[in-house]
This record gives C-alpha cells, sequence and structure tokens, in this order.
C-alpha cells in the first residue's frame, strides 16, 4: 500500500511552492517504508536463529531464569517487528485512502486480508524449515500471516467508525484484553475453536485428522491495526512534519515510560517479573514479555520504540541508509515469502549433508553462527526485493502487485 519513492540529492534553494506537498509525502512514505523494513530485517534475525536452534525453541514469553542471555536478547531483538509492522498496516491503509473512496479502501482491505489467509496455509505454510511439501500438511500454523490477514478484514468495517470510536475501541481492545486471560474454553466447548482463534492460543482439530494451531490470536491484533489506522491524519497530505515527529516523539515516550512503570508495580498486563540471581537476570525477567497474543506491556514499549524510530528517520530522511531500508519495507511480503524459503532450502541443504546433529533436527552450537548467516542473507536478498519493490513502483498496471 506504501510505495518506494528516491530521495532527492542536496537543493542549494528552497523547492516550489507546488513541489511542497510531493517533498512532505516523499520523507513520509521513505520513513515509513525504512522502518517497515528495519522490523523486517529484525525479523529475519529471528528466523535465522529459529533454523539453527530448532532443538533450543523459546518458551513464551522467554524463560528469563534459564534461557542464554545471549539467546534471550536475540529473540527480545524479534519482538519488534509484529506490533511494528501490524500498527504500519494500519496506517498505510488511511494513506491508501487518501486516495481512493472508503469503499475501495473497504474491499481492498477485505480482499487483500482473504489473500493473506490463502498465502499462510499453503506457500507460507510450507516454508517451515520441517514442513514437508506433500498435500495436505500434517500441521496448520496460524502465524503472523493469518493474523494480518484477520486484522485486515475486521478493519475493513472498522474504518467506518468515527476517528474517536476508533480510538476508544482500539485502545479498549489493547489495554483490556489481558482482563479476558482468566477465560478458557475446553476441546468439547462450541467457543473452543473461535476463542483460539481470537485469544487463547491452542491446537485443533479441522477435520481429517489435520491440525491447527493458533499461533497469533488475532484480538489484540485487531486493536493494533485499528490504532495504526486512527492516526493517519497525523501522516496526512496537510499535516506538518514537525508537529508529527513532536506527536510521535511524545507518544513513544510515554508509552516506553509508561510501561516502566506498570511494568515496575507487577500488578497488570503480563505474567509476574522476579528479582533473579544477579542484576542481568532480573533484567531479563522485567523484559520477558507474552507475544502470544501480545499482552497489554508487551505492545506498549515495542509500539512505543517503533513511533521513536519512525520519528527519527523522518527527521533525517536524509541519511543514506534510509532508501536501502526502505526497499525491503517496500516489497514486504515478497521478502517475507523469499527469505523463509531460502532459510528452508539452506536447513535442508546442510541436514542432508550434516544429518540430524541435535537429536532429530540440525542445529549449531554458536549463536555467533546466527549472526554470521543473517550478515551473509541481508545483501543476498536485498538485491531480488529491490528488483521487486521497483517493479510494484514502475508496474502501477499490473493490479496484482498491490497484493504483494
Amino acid at each position: 500500500m506504501t510505495t518506494i519513492t528516491h530521495p532527492m540529492g542536496a537543493e542549494t534553494l528552497p523547492p516550489p511552492p507546488s513541489t511542497l506537498p510531493a517533498a512532505k509525502a516523499r520523507t513520509r512514505l521513505i520513513a515509513i517504508d525504512a522502518l517497515r523494513g528495519l522490523v523486517m530485517l529484525f525479523m529475519l534475525v529471528d528466523h535465522v536463529r529459529e533454523t539453527w536452534f530448532l532443538h533450543l525453541q523459546v518458551t513464551d514469553p522467554v524463560d528469563a531464569a534459564t534461557t542464554d542471555p545471549g539467546l534471550f536478547f536475540t529473540r527480545l531483538l524479534s519482538t519488534f517487528c509484529a506490533p511494528t509492522f501490524v500498527a504500519l498496516t494500519g496506517l498505510s491503509a488511511y494513506l491508501y485512502g487518501q486516495s481512493h473512496t472508503k469503499q475501495e479502501v473497504t474491499k481492498f482491505l477485505f480482499t487483500r486480508g482473504l489473500f493473506l489467509l490463502f498465502l499462510e496455509v499453503t506457500v507460507v505454510g510450507y516454508a517451515w524449515p520441517t514442513q514437508p511439501l506433500g498435500f495436505p500438511p500434517p500441521n496448520f500454523w496460524l502465524q503472523v500471516i493469518w493474523a494480518i490477514g484477520v486484522s485486515m478484514i475486521a478493519l475493513s468495517a472498522l474504518i467506518h467508525l468515527p476517528r474517536m470510536a476508533q480510538i476508544v475501541v482500539g485502545l479498549a481492545i489493547v489495554c483490556l484484553h489481558n482482563l479476558l486471560d482468566p477465560i478458557s474454553f475446553s476441546p468439547d466447548s462450541p467457543f473452543f475453536i473461535p476463542w483460539a482463534m481470537l485469544h487463547q492460543r491452542e491446537m485443533f482439530e479441522i477435520g481429517g485428522g489435520l491440525m491447527a494451531k493458533t499461533t497469533y490470536p488475532v484480538l489484540p491484533w485487531i486493536g493494533v491495526i485499528l490504532l495504526g489506522y486512527a492516526s493517519g491524519p497525523w501522516f496526512g497530505r496537510d499535516a506538518a512534519p514537525v508537529d508529527r515527529i513532536r506527536r510521535l516523539v511524545r507518544l513513544g515516550l510515554a508509552l516506553v515510560i509508561g510501561f516502566v512503570v506498570i511494568r515496575f508495580l507487577n500488578f497488570y498486563g503480563d505474567k509476574p517479573w522476579f528479582v533473579g540471581e544477579d542484576s542481568l537476570r532480573t533484567t531479563m525477567s522485567f523484559l520477558a514479555l507474552t507475544k502470544y497474543p501480545p499482552s497489554l506491556l508487551f505492545l506498549m514499549p515495542t509500539v512505543g520504540v517503533g513511533c521513536l524510530l519512525l520519528a527519527l528517520f523522518e527527521k533525517y530522511q536524509d541519511n543514506a541508509i534510509l532508501p536501502h531500508l526502505a526497499y525491503f519495507g517496500g516489497a514486504p511480503m515478497f521478502f517475507y515469502v523469499v527469505h523463509l524459503y531460502a532459510l528452508k532450502v539452506i536447513y535442508n541443504v546442510a541436514l542432508a549433508m550434516y544429518g540430524p546433529t541435535k537429536g532429530t533436527v540440525f542445529g549449531v552450537d554458536n549463536l555467533s553462527t546466527v549472526w554470521l548467516w543473517v550478515l551473509i542473507l541481508i545483501p543476498v536478498l536485498y538485491f531480488p526485493t529491490r528488483w521487486f519493490a521497483g517493479l510494484k513502483q514502475r508496474r502501477k498496471d499490473i493490479w496484482w502487485l498491490k497484493y504483494l
């Protein structure tokens, strides 16, 4: 929904008045795509970690008492990905609506949401390293693409609410959904599967011996995407960048400080933290937050840091690295699918060459291997992603490209 635009070179004279709106849009969109691209790279780190450490799966929240600190903080980096991406998806829907009617936005959100659901159970579902390629797969993992798809379908209806109602509904979902944590249903209940979709991470049978797991229960993500959409006027054509940056900084700081205060009080929003054997373990416990579904305290610092980074990227939009990050953010679905299948191929080649080194899977001992492969894959994936982002920009006549 966003597009990649190349930054202009330095100018010795101010641009004429007729070019000012285009210049503001250019810096705004590059900042958004660059932030999306950055969190996509954070996601790459986590998926490389999971590929080489299948034998060391982390719990949710990560066990701060026993997990290796290096593994803990590598995993922690990825926590910024989904909240930032989902919020930006809502924001992008608003920006899409600036040049389309609300009915067109509704149709696009609904159809693209359905398309993402289809991708999750087909192309994406087969991309994980140990998932066999036969049909049907033994398990359907309803993960982040599924959650974004459902959230987009929900947003297609919620955009018709007044903006204040959108803010109230979004805040109510994000802030209060942890009150629902004690509610659970057993598999024999007619509410078991619907509640698993919304808030209770579960595995269930869908017929014919096939199993599905709601890795990403969707209720909190609906709140996040709705708040992202409601923030859209800050990024409107007539919005002044200096005002937007100031608002983003204030919101980001409020969320981060609010997280520290509520987390310190240890009374709501996530599982309690504890004082560990040393300051490092205590810090890890303080930062060990629930992602599935995302707790209030998981969302506050991740979205807050996202706001601060977005303000930083817009303020320093002339930085040479931002356009390169923006290529990753301008073709996120392409990057997502390509990087998953690249990791699947690499893993299975290693398994064929060396056999299962960690029980039934191939694995490595050193976390440095993960970071080495990240450094290798970033440039390898950069060039095809840049090509596809450019194709989307050049060929607006190919209607289906906008779904990718």
